[in-house]
């Protein structure tokens, strides 16, 4: 669904927002469609179990533990950090996903910097015996196949499509698909620039660009100024966003149409790469830090 967003834009843009985060309570957004072939995937090749890597409140983690109930397919999420191991009870995202039944193994941030080597997932099929794997974000050809799902003939009407960027293949998905005369703008929640190395894995075409200056202190951070952003965005529009992805790809957006960098007359839409069930741990952080805090939660 393409919601537009009521605000006042100058110079006769317009702006809306697809609704990828109405898709699923808990699957939503681009987790939905990354997941979708690497299930489906895993259901083929007659897997018993799907394993994958995250954060302590990773959207993807959660994700791949209700898509495995779902499928009736048994979940194992390797997460990053040991002193978690005893804190699953307060994390909102691990709670829900170990109620899904996903079985987890804390390990080091040290050892999980060895996720992509080929004798740590030996020793993990060791432990957990034969698995489907799905990396870290869900990011594959796979996935992009899903992301690529994302634009329909109806969206052929934008000249712009925005997204936020995490690992990549979401917005790779995207420019595979967008219409000729589009061109796709993606707002890196990371610090860095090696994010066009990895798009260019996956897409041949040159209809993208990647803004890097909107991360606000890069991946996981958040700053005063862009949980402000989000609770006025909020009270004005009623759409919710995250502040890790989507929150920033708002306000980097905003940004450059007040800026002028965007045409007159343009028709803009953000796609809304869900991502709120990770407020409510967001929130808990914040407060502990005596922060502004987001006035919704997912």
């Amino acid at each position: 669904m393409n919601q537009k967003v009521n605000i006042n834009l100058p110079n006769g843009i317009e702006l809306y927002i697809k609704r990828e985060d109405l898709l699923h309570p808990y699957i939503s957004g681009n987790k939905f469609r990354k997941l979708k072939y690497n299930v489906l995937e895993a259901l083929r090749l007659e897997k018993e179990q799907l394993l994958t890597f995250g954060g302590a409140f990773s959207n993807h983690i959660l994700a791949l533990a209700a898509a495995g109930k779902e499928n009736n397919l048994p979940t194992i999420g390797v997460i990053r950090g040991e002193e978690l191991e005893n804190k699953v009870e307060d994390n909102p995202t691990l709670l829900k996903a170990m109620e899904f039944g996903m079985q987890f193994k804390f390990v080091s941030r040290a050892q999980y910097r060895l996720k992509e080597e080929g004798s740590f997932l030996v020793d993990l099929q060791k432990e957990f015996g034969d698995f489907y794997l799905v990396p870290e974000g869900g990011t594959n050809s796979l996935a992009i196949k899903g992301c690529e799902e994302i634009l329909d003939s109806e969206d052929k009407i934008f000249d712009f499509v925005c997204c936020a960027v995490g690992t990549g293949g979401t917005i790779s998905g995207i420019i595979n698909s967008a219409a000729n005369h589009q061109k796709v703008l993606g707002f890196s929640s990371l610090k860095g620039g090696f994010l066009s190395d990895v798009i260019c894995n996956f897409v041949t075409r040159k209809n993208w660009e990647i803004f890097s200056e909107y991360h606000f202190g890069g991946y996981g951070k958040t700053t005063d100024e862009l949980i402000g952003f989000l609770n006025s965005f909020y009270e004005n529009t009623g759409i919710p966003l995250d502040p890790i992805y989507t929150g920033k790809m708002m306000y980097g957006i905003l940004d450059m149409v007040n800026r002028g960098l965007i045409p007159s007359n343009s028709k803009i839409v953000a796609i809304h790469t869900g991502g709120l069930q990770g407020i409510k741990g967001m929130n808990q952080v914040l407060k502990n830090k005596n922060k502004i805090q987001l006035k919704y939660e997912s």
